[in-house]
This record gives C-alpha cells, structure tokens and sequence, in this order.
C-alpha cells in the first residue's frame, strides 16, 4: 500500500480492515520503515486493527472546511486547509461577501444592525495566502446582550433566572431542527440546538468560500454568481442566465433579480406574506463561467461533481431540493431534446445549447455551471404554528424568535459560497500545486493538452501537430 499524505489515520485503518490486513501502520510511523522487534516478533510503529474506524471521502479531499459557532455566541469561525500560497485575499474581500449575504427584501430586524466583523487569524500575511490553515473569525457586534446567556463556563443559575433570554424554549417548531435535535441530544430547551442550526452559521461558509472564490479567479478566471428565479409561486425567471459583468445590477436588485419584471413580481408575493403574517421560500439558481473541460470524474460516484455539488447545496439550512442544468424539466423530454449536440468549431467543440448545466458524466464539459436550488419557507412563522410543548406534553403554539419573512436572496449567496468551495476542491484535485504560480502552470499545460485533443486544426497552427 502506498501511503499519500493526504489519507488521515482513520481512512488507512479503515482501507486495512476492508482487506483484512492484521495491521496497519500508525499515522507517525509512515515515512520512515518501522523499527524491528526481534524479541516481539513484531514491527514497532504497527498495531493490530481491532475494528476498521468509520471514514468519509473528505478525509483524502485536498481542500477542505470546517465552521464553528452559535447564532449568538461570541463569534463564528471558519477554517480553510489545504488552499495553495499566493492567493491574494483580504479581510475587506470577505466583508464585502458577507455584506452580499445580508442582502434581501424581506429580511428581518437583524439584518439592520447586524454587522460582521472580519478579523483573519492565520493562513494569509500581507494579503496572501501562506499555503497553510487559513482561520477565519467573525465577531458577533451583539455578544454582550448575550454573554450571560451563552457563557462557556457555568453560570450560577440564580443568575440565569433573572435573565429573560435564558427562559427555557421547550416549544419546537414544526420544520426546524428543534424537535429532532432536543430528543436526539437530551436537550430539554430548543436553545442549543437552534443556535447551532441557525443559518446565521452560514456566514462562516462565506467567509472561508471567499478565499476559493480568489483561487477559482486567480487560477483559472472562473466567475460565480446568482441570481434568484422565483419567490414563493410568482413566475419563474425563463431568460437567458446572468453573466458576470450582470452581477453588480443583480446585487442592486432588492430581491437579487436578473430582469424589472420578475423583481416586481417576488416584491409583490414578500408584501402580501409579510401582510399575512407568513414566510415564502423560492428558488435560486448559481452561475459559473470559465471552467475547464474536465473538473470531477465518472470512475465513481463520490468523484462525480454533481454528487458533490448537490450535497453542499443541499447542506445549507432550508434547502429541500437541487437540480443542475434544465434538471427536473429534462425528465419530461425525449432524449432527441434533452441532450446539447456538439459541432466543430474554429476552435475546438460547440454546442448550441446548454440544457447539461456544464456537467456530463460527473465531469466539467466546458460550457457555463447551472446549478438551482429551491428553498423552503422559513419555518419561524410570525403568526405561529401548532406545536407540541416537551415541557408538558400539551397542545401548545411554536415559539417565534426574531426571523425574516424571506431569505431566499441571501441564500443565493450562500449557495454560491458552497459551489465555489466544491470547484476550488475540484480544481486542486486536478491540477494540484503548492502555490497558485505552480497550480497556473499546471493548467496552461493541461489547456494545451485539451485544446490540442479538440481541433487538430489548431493544434497544426500551433506546430503542435
């Protein structure tokens, strides 16, 4: 078995059992040959294996993320491993991504005092990535109205009486996380569970998305963006998708919309909710442009890009469905319609259309990522939902926190961040590197490669032939 650094302990121990080998090698013995011995009759360094240990895929993914915190903690962090050196980033592009994600008719009261205070902890000197962990923090300008409430160490419960936010929340609300979350952890308050579930954490995908979004620009001049296709039943959006220099009209939009005619008419369904006393969902869709011929794999299905992408959309709070390309309308088509022919061009293949959404067989194909995702109302409904309360086991009302009526134009945003993170780990996947002048080198040479393959012609211009 040859031992590549990025296996964690678990996957090699996991991929020993699979086989029924009696032993593995410890993660400190690799690169380096085991000590013998001889009185043992054993190598040092080895162990037997008494039960292969869970693992994912993402312990041998190149890049990965992880994010921390609570609605109203003292603060959200996010941690990038595995990003290349040379990225230029700074913490006033970050808040300038996180202030897009604040974006939206129809947020709530938070969104107007809210603010994100970006501090980078480590990973970038000078404006550019160090290569190494980056840690992302983001201050919650509310944490002294909580501080008490979400301490860390005990607080004497006398104390806590006399505090009306720490009044227990034992009445889930139907869609949350409340319900499920309080049984399966043995909570008897929702507060644990919803300050976690919260999508306030989704800041932190922001944040760490970021940097991937710089690698994506400054590796391969990918740009990604959204714009929202409906909210609640007003009509779909049916033109042409945005591009990037569409992106600035998009963000001015109040409800991220990419046409005057569909924006008016989300307006409109967000005023007759709010009027009720309701929350609407919709769907938005995420654009990528520039990509390369070849991002994921078909050799399973963990490698198929889609899988990837519709597992890190469909992870944001409130998502319930994710299609790519013409998606869910492809399945009602003949097959002479819903595929995108290929012609020869001047240059390499042609198609005319992109009902693929840029993903063929798991795999990049050179035409612009689409990817949708529909989202549901918001489940903290201003005038309340039937509930059972946990404390008494009675008919009770949910509770109601301070909520939007919709954030379907934030969570364009958020799904952005998400698709960007899966490309950057995609793209490192492929072309590797230490620092983006190697990662840079790797792609022209592999451009070359694929431009070659694609027009002969070109490549005799080119005396390449």
């Amino acid at each position: 078995m040859i031992y590549d650094h990025r296996m964690s302990a678990g996957f090699v121990t996991a991929l020993a059992g699979t086989v029924s080998w009696p032993r593995v090698l410890t993660k400190t013995a690799f690169g380096a040959a085991p000590d013998h011995d001889a009185s043992a009759g054993r190598d040092v360094g080895l162990k037997p294996v008494s039960e292969p240990k869970a693992c994912t895929w993402e312990d041998v993914r190149v890049l990965r993320w992880i994010t921390a915190g609570e609605s109203h903690g003292r603060a959200l962090v996010a941690v990038v491993d595995g990003m290349v050196a040379g990225v230029d980033v700074t913490s006033t592009d970050i808040a300038d991504q996180l202030a897009r994600r604040r974006l939206g008719y129809g947020r709530g009261a938070r969104m107007t005092f809210e603010r994100d205070a970006v501090t980078v902890l480590s990973g970038v000197r000078h404006g550019s990535t160090l290569g190494g962990p980056i840690a992302i923090e983001i201050g919650n300008t509310e944490w002294p109205k909580w501080e008490t409430v979400m301490a860390a160490d005990p607080v004497d419960p006398a104390q806590l009486q006399e505090v009306a936010r720490n009044a227990p929340l034992t009445r889930p609300r139907p869609g949350h996380a409340d319900y499920a979350g309080m049984l399966k952890y043995g909570f008897d308050d929702a507060r644990p569970v919803l300050e976690r579930a919260s999508a306030r954490e989704t800041a932190a995908r922001v944040a760490a998305a970021t940097v991937a979004r710089q690698f994506l620009k400054q590796a391969l001049g990918v740009d990604v963006l959204s714009h929202v296709i409906s909210i609640g039943p007003s009509a779909p959006y049916d033109g042409p998708p945005p591009a990037a220099e569409d992106l600035p009209a998009i963000d001015a939009s109040p409800v991220r919309a990419f046409g005057k005619a569909a924006e008016q008419a989300m307006i409109a369904e967000i005023e007759a909710a709010k009027k009720d006393g309701d929350t609407l969902g919709g769907v938005v869709e995420v654009v990528a442009s520039g990509l390369p011929v070849g991002l994921g794999s078909f050799t399973s299905g963990d490698n198929r890009l889609d899988s990837q992408l519709a597992a890190a959309v469909m992870g944001i709070q409130a998502i319930k469905g994710v299609e790519i390309g013409d998606g869910f309308e492809t399945a009602r088509r003949r097959g002479s319609r819903a595929h995108d022919e290929m012609y020869p061009g001047s240059d390499g293949v042609v198609r005319s259309t992109n009902r693929a959404g840029g993903l063929e067989g798991g795999m990049t194909n050179g035409q612009p990522l689409r990817v949708r995702a529909a989202m549901k109302p918001i489940s903290t409904v201003p005038r309340a939902l039937a509930t059972v309360d946990l404390a008494t086991g009675d008919e009770a009302v949910a509770i109601h926190q301070r909520s939007d009526v919709c954030a379907v134009p934030a969570a364009g945003v958020v799904a952005e961040a998400m698709v960007a993170l899966v490309l950057a780990r995609a793209a490192l996947e492929k072309f590797g590197g230490d620092s983006l002048t190697e990662t840079r080198r790797n792609i022209e040479a592999y451009q070359r490669t694929v431009a070659d393959r694609q027009s002969p012609a070109a490549r005799a211009r080119a005396g390449r032939g």
